[in-house]
């Protein structure tokens, strides 16, 4: 059956899922986005475009019709990079063309995640663990009474991805009352009006975040879960929570895996959930557990790596959706690692030897997700090596520590 694939954001998530496109199928995805970013410029592997008003959901469904419209007679596999684009096909169903071919849960199942107060509120009794949260309502200016340190971040994830003012940061550590309220009052004047959660920062070091890929089929069974380990994450503002180097399949904490993996088995199905979606983790020695920062209703920025433990993301929807094939549930446990950044940072700020050494072994192999050998354009190879030396100074300058 000939089809095309329409991926929705010009991001590194976008690249990657064109890049497994490219990689399947030896066919270019198109890509629209509202505007040009570095990770998907300058690429053969793919087609790009851009329209300024996707974010508004009447434009974007015009959009979408008119995609259809340029490829009648073919089914199209219809891919998201954002809570946004989720929310929008979500809500939309009835509206979207049936050319459009989608595995994407229930706009209502979508909310309780993309929400975090309505995510750790609705969850707070499953076979999950949370760090200890307060709301905080922006509307309002009850005194917090918190310990420090403490992480910050918006409940509201889509309506803050919205806004742009000066030291607008992902995730917030504050180590005072002051420094909270200052960060409170920032947020509160960008026009952010809705709940901020107020988080215990759990001890220990990037080391102690894990990540896991899931992918729940179209029937809602779990079809495989991955475990990985993150040594680094990103250092800049807009970054920070998202991995820049980890291995699938290894830990050096206490935590016990197979039973986390279980956990979150039990939970994508107990809740109706089906696609694809990538569960954030930090490792808390203080009661030996796995507590979950947030779960991401769509492949997260570094999910490529599945791809290599033979799971490629967008044969994994094909296969599922167009073609409906059933397949055994699988964990992939198989050592794979992958980094965005250059050796050099590995060795430099990666703290925990183990992990180091692991990762300096397995480096001949290293997975690089915007670094694709099949996609041969000059510029492009210039641009990454630049980004990759850049990523010196932004370590060095972190305001994450």
């Amino acid at each position: 059956m000939d089809f095309e694939v329409l991926i929705l954001g010009t991001d590194a998530n976008s690249y990657y899922m064109a890049r497994c496109c490219y990689e399947e199928y030896h066919k270019k995805a198109y890509l629209i986005g509202k505007e040009r970013l570095a990770f998907t410029k300058f690429s053969n592997i793919l087609n790009v475009s851009y329209e300024p008003n996707l974010w508004i959901e009447k434009e974007f469904l015009k959009v979408l019709e008119k995609f259809a419209k340029e490829h009648l007679n073919k089914k199209i596999v219809l891919i998201s990079t954002n809570e946004t684009y989720s929310e929008f096909i979500s809500q939309n169903k009835d509206k979207i063309n049936n050319q459009y071919i989608y595995n994407f849960p229930a706009n209502e199942v979508i909310k309780t995640l993309t929400n975090k107060e309505t995510f750790y509120k609705t969850y707070e009794n499953s076979c999950l663990n949370f760090p200890k949260t307060i709301y905080y309502d922006c509307k309002q200016n009850k005194k917090i009474q918190m310990t420090y340190p403490a992480v910050i971040k918006p409940s509201n994830v889509v309506m803050y991805n919205h806004l742009k003012f000066a030291g607008k940061n992902k995730i917030y550590k504050v180590n005072s009352k002051e420094e909270l309220e200052r960060i409170i009052k920032n947020i509160k004047n960008s026009g952010y009006n809705d709940k901020l959660i107020i988080q215990e920062f759990i001890p220990g070091g990037d080391d102690c975040l894990f990540d896991s890929v899931v992918y729940v089929n179209s029937k809602k069974k779990v079809e495989f879960i991955s475990f990985a380990q993150i040594g680094l994450q990103e250092r800049t503002k807009s970054m920070v929570g998202n991995a820049a180097v980890l291995i699938n399949g290894f830990n050096t904490t206490k935590g016990n895996v197979l039973n986390q993996v279980e956990n979150i088995k039990k939970f994508m199905e107990n809740i109706d959930y089906y696609g694809f979606a990538e569960v954030d983790m930090k490792y808390d020695a203080r009661d030996n557990t796995f507590k979950v920062l947030e779960i991401n209703a769509r492949q997260g920025r570094c999910s490529y790596y599945v791809s290599a433990l033979g799971k490629n993301l967008v044969k994994v929807i094909v296969d599922d959706c167009l073609f409906n094939k059933q397949k055994e549930y699988e964990f992939l446990d198989k050592q794979v690692l992958l980094s965005f950044v250059p050796k050099g940072i590995v060795k430099k700020y990666i703290s925990n030897k183990e992990f180091k050494n692991k990762a300096l072994k397995m480096w001949k192999k290293v997975i690089k997700p915007m670094d694709c050998p099949k996609d041969k354009n000059f510029k492009r190879f210039l641009m990454l090596r630049k980004r990759w030396f850049n990523y010196y100074k932004e370590y060095k300058n972190s305001y994450w520590k």
